[in-house]
């Protein structure tokens, strides 16, 4: 009963997505099997930090990266804070643990070269798939928008009248994001494709496969993925490394670090600070090749 009413205080009261709700249930149930395969425990409302800890040593023994088992920690923290919150428990067997060490995560946005390459000379497929993809790529790097809010756009969310697009965020928050001139040329180009779809008329969705349907997370990230790839040699090509680069660009183009926080949805500056060492490292070669008394 406690599991089920915790998945609806994270639906209902925080807001979280589907997608974070879904993660939450599932590391549960991962713990909850572990405790009753190994230790015939049937609840884990009431067990110890001992068990935990077995939990722990068993996937780090599994391989499992020290960053995934503190997510998934993360996941019995909230329980039991929840627990406690409605006095089921006094005391959070959690209290002490110290969340294990990882490896700084160092991500590397796209420059402004690679990005170049691919809107001015990748040539995207004739037709709507095309058209699909590239305004995909041309709108995460745009606007700086995430997966999972580009995959839920509406088209009653695109007001190109005012070059706007309203963008449901994390915990259901709503933001505003200004369109560029050329994305809204871009979107009517693809809502010309869309248009000649069979059953395009149906869906409310703005990005759609070509059966008609909404699209998924997964077919935009091997979106990024397939035309990143002819340009650019980084490992790591996703919607997520576009957000990065959407931020790095600006930064490092002047934009005040408060503005490009609202663009990107966060609810703190420090969430938005963690793209600044990029545009730090540019201050530093203009600041060298542009001061006089640097050693030429």
């Amino acid at each position: 009963m406690s599991l089920k009413a915790f998945i609806s205080y994270l639906k209902l009261e925080k807001n979280y997505s589907d997608h974070t709700v879904k993660a939450y249930g599932k590391d549960l149930d991962a713990f909850a099997s572990f405790c009753k395969e190994n230790y015939d425990e049937e609840s884990i409302e009431d067990v110890g930090y001992p068990l935990i800890r077995s939990w722990i040593v068993s996937l780090s023994n599994q391989e499992v990266s020290n960053r995934s088992i503190n997510r998934k920690i993360s996941s019995l923290q909230a329980y039991y804070k929840f627990l406690l919150k409605i006095g089921e428990i006094s005391v959070s067997p959690l209290a002490k643990h110290r969340a294990l060490k990882t490896e700084k995560k160092i991500e590397v946005p796209f420059s402004e070269p690679e990005m170049e390459l691919i809107l001015t000379e990748i040539p995207f497929e004739e037709g709507f798939e095309g058209e699909r993809d590239r305004l995909i790529v041309e709108l995460l790097y745009a606007t700086g928008m995430r997966r999972a809010e580009l995959v839920n756009l509406k088209l009653v969310d695109v007001d190109l009248g005012n070059q706007t697009l309203k963008v449901l965020g994390k915990r259901n928050k709503e933001r505003i994001i200004p369109l560029l001139t050329t994305m809204v040329q871009q979107i009517n180009a693809y809502l010309e494709a869309r248009s000649q779809l069979e059953n395009s008329a149906s869906s409310p969705y703005l990005f759609l496969t070509k059966d008609g349907l909404k699209i998924y997370e997964t077919l935009v990230y091997r979106t990024i993925n397939k035309y990143f790839s002819l340009v650019s040699p980084k490992v790591k090509k996703s919607p997520h490394i576009l957000r990065h680069t959407f931020a790095t660009h600006l930064l490092n183009r002047g934009a005040d670090l408060n503005s490009v926080k609202e663009l990107l949805g966060h609810s703190s500056l420090a969430s938005t600070q963690v793209y600044t060492h990029n545009s730090i490292a540019e201050l530093k070669k203009v600041h060298q090749m542009a001061h006089p008394r640097n050693k030429k």
